[in-house]
């Protein structure tokens, strides 16, 4: 199948943000990818938790019947996990599943985010990938 695998980052808790701005943010970068692959099946690779931003992003994704697929570090299972197609535990702590996770992407989207969240976007730039980025304040 000809996939393009593309990443979503963005505010986990305890961050807190609007998240009816953040779903419309997500449902714009999901017709933006789709416009700018329409040859392509996508499939939204995310930290598999069930919560914040990757949470909205992945009921966006299976509402479109896209392909789902989960990388987190070990931690991950002290958290609800989204019922993702796919999930890779890589390590033991958070970041340490970040060089995984950057090496399956075709591209990335980010909506707010911390400082791991830039990282990734900035690797995948570098890589000279597709990235949609969106700036979303933090509320607390």
């Amino acid at each position: 199948m000809n996939e393009i695998k593309i990443g979503v980052v963005g505010y986990c808790p305890p961050t807190k943000f609007d998240e009816v701005k953040a779903a419309q943010m997500i449902e714009e970068a999901y017709s933006k990818t789709q416009a700018a692959f329409p040859d392509r099946s996508v499939v939204i690779v995310s930290g598999l938790t069930n919560v914040g931003v990757l949470a909205i992003a992945y009921a966006e994704a299976t509402s479109r019947r896209w392909r789902t697929v989960g990388i987190a570090c070990k931690k991950a299972v002290e958290h609800r996990w989204y019922p993702v197609d796919e999930s890779i535990i890589v390590g033991t702590n958070w970041g340490d599943e970040s060089p995984t996770f950057l090496k399956s992407l075709d591209g990335i989207i980010r909506i707010g985010g911390g400082k791991q969240s830039y990282r990734e976007v900035e690797v995948i730039k570098s890589l000279g990938k597709f990235v949609l980025e969106y700036d979303l304040p933090a509320l607390n």
